[in-house]
């Protein structure tokens, strides 16, 4: 082998969002020399690209932060209960200014393709630019909602007004007043984004093919008692939260089951919960994820709500969903989304019951007819957790295509790794919590396993490491039984890729961080089991591993 051939750096990061920020920071902790590649002009992920009125986070802001730097927890202020995406941007910011971590990063740069060189165990990097790098470790923080889904509407180019994707907001705004304006999507960008445009639009058509469940955030101001209580509690707080939770977050956690309470008591605790706000709703009680009458209980409660929020029937009845239970879908939080629809200037166009048949030059072509627009928004969201992974050209060993090798399903190692494809590293990838999760709590947790696993090769002069397959083909059996035993799969939700046609229905997130975790910890308990090793003579023997000199 030719491994003592020096790459030009060490460590390839992609993406710049609270992945790549953490990763370059471990990097240099590491003293490993990193380069960072964006498509954007600064640092911020999702929350660079997604500036459509109305976004925000739908994790409470004092729990969607870094803990690894106690300075940061104790110095940023945050200002409401659920952030801005302008917030949570200016939030990101201040983490790259603080640590300098800009000049590990290339802005306005993408990747053409990583290829493994097998004889230098090196990968060939080649920029968008041409420009070509090598790096004895390639790292995807590519986040799991980076890839915008615009579908190919027939007619979409021959609109001649103006058009926008949520996830491709214009950086100086868009001025829609006084115009007709159609929102294409119901998820949580279209559920964020309608009632901010309502307020501008002469006329508001939201074109609706599925309804989705969508909680009151009850958005306010951040009590000063309650930040000064969550400052000085925060290492308590954040070890339960990656040790105890499901999500890598703290709720009001029931002890209950749904069915235990009469039906009055019940509806009680499903009222303070909704008054309250937010996503503690989906904890109400331990089996609605699980138990499909309890859940029932559940998703009957926000139907009345949906009803009574909304004045004409017919409207109501459209936005209730009833082929999917609550909670197997992303919950969407909102503010005054259900009470839009009594605006006036908002129309509702049910495509189940009128399809979309094609996009003119003047507007949308339904069944029902023409309807002239000024603009169109696509709040169609993402193809998901494995979609910008794929856009790369990706390839392994003897030549093995990443895109290839999942055209059935994602197969990654604990969503990790991927066999046959040597030291590369997957933040939050299929087959981990990932957006199941605070995903800040799975980055971390994802940044600190690899940088310990980068020291554990170092220290025993391994060269490359790789998921074993059957390892690897246990793991994905694995994250489908315990979906299984839940009622997530019931969805045809984007957890299961069933948003993006061709896309094969595998359930892709691992339901519960806090067991996640620990079965992380097993492995590296247990020497890496579900790893292989190459590179060293003097490894200690281990399950999982390949020695060679």
């Amino acid at each position: 082998m030719n491994a003592n051939s020096q790459p030009d750096t060490d460590m390839v990061i992609v993406g710049a969002g609270f992945a790549g920020l953490y990763l370059i920071q471990q990097a240099r902790r590491l003293g490993l020399r990193a380069r960072c590649f964006d498509r954007a002009s600064d640092v911020g992920g999702t929350w660079w690209w997604n500036r459509y009125p109305g976004a925000r986070c739908d994790m409470e802001s004092l729990q969607y932060s870094f803990s690894w730097d106690p300075e940061i927890q104790s110095e940023w202020e945050w200002s409401e209960r659920f952030a801005t995406q302008g917030e949570i941007l200016a939030y990101a910011q201040f983490v790259a200014d603080k640590h300098d971590l800009r000049r590990n990063i290339t802005f306005e740069t993408g990747l053409e393709s990583a290829h493994y060189d097998e004889e230098k165990k090196m990968w060939r990097v080649t920029l968008d630019s041409g420009n070509e790098l090598t790096c004895r470790y390639f790292i995807l923080a590519t986040g799991c909602l980076s890839t915008a889904r615009v579908p190919d509407f027939p007619g979409r180019d021959s609109f001649v007004g103006d058009a926008y994707h949520t996830s491709d907001w214009p950086k100086e705004g868009v001025d829609l007043s006084g115009k007709r304006v159609a929102v294409i999507g119901t998820g949580s960008s279209g559920i964020q984004v309608i009632p901010e445009l309502a307020k501008q639009a002469k006329q508001l058509t939201v074109f609706q093919r599925t309804p989705n469940f969508s909680i009151p955030a009850r958005n306010q101001p951040l009590d000063p008692n309650v930040v000064a209580w969550w400052k000085s509690n925060y290492p308590e707080l954040r070890r339960k939260a990656r040790e105890e939770t499901r999500t890598g977050t703290l709720y009001d956690f029931s002890t209950k089951k749904a069915l235990e309470l009469d039906e009055i008591a019940r509806a009680k605790e499903y009222r303070w919960r909704w008054e309250k706000g937010g996503t503690n709703f989906a904890v109400a009680f331990t089996d609605l994820l699980t138990d499909e009458a309890a859940n029932r209980t559940a998703s009957d409660f926000v139907k009345d709500q949906i009803r009574s929020a909304v004045h004409d029937p017919e409207t109501a009845e459209a936005l209730t969903p009833k082929d999917y239970p609550i909670f197997t879908k992303r919950v969407c939080l909102d503010s005054q989304y259900y009470e839009t629809f009594n605006r006036p200037n908002v129309k509702l166009v049910d495509l189940r019951k009128t399809p979309l048949e094609t996009i003119e030059a003047q507007g949308i072509r339904a069944s029902d007819g023409l309807h002239e627009f000024d603009a169109i928004i696509f709040a169609t969201g993402f193809d998901a957790i494995t979609g910008a992974i794929t856009n790369i050209d990706i390839r392994g060993r003897q030549g093995c295509s990443i895109k290839e090798k999942w055209s059935e399903g994602p197969r990654a190692y604990l969503g990790l790794a991927s066999a046959s494809f040597p030291n590369m590293f997957m933040i939050t990838g299929p087959g981990s919590p990932s957006v199941l999760s605070n995903v800040i709590v799975s980055i971390e947790q994802h940044v600190e396993w690899i940088s310990d696993l980068i020291v554990y090769m170092q220290q025993s002069g391994i060269v490359e490491v790789e998921a074993d397959v059957t390892a690897e083909d246990n793991w994905v059996a694995h994250v489908n039984e315990v979906a299984a035993s839940t009622l997530m799969p019931r969805a045809a939700s984007w957890y299961m890729g069933a948003n993006i046609p061709g896309k094969p229905r595998v359930f892709m997130p691992y339901i519960g961080v806090a067991a996640y975790r620990r079965k992380c910890d097993e492995v590296v308990v247990n020497g890496y089991t579900g790893f292989v090793f190459d590179g060293s003579d003097e490894m200690p023997e281990q399950t999982g591993t390949r020695q060679s000199g």
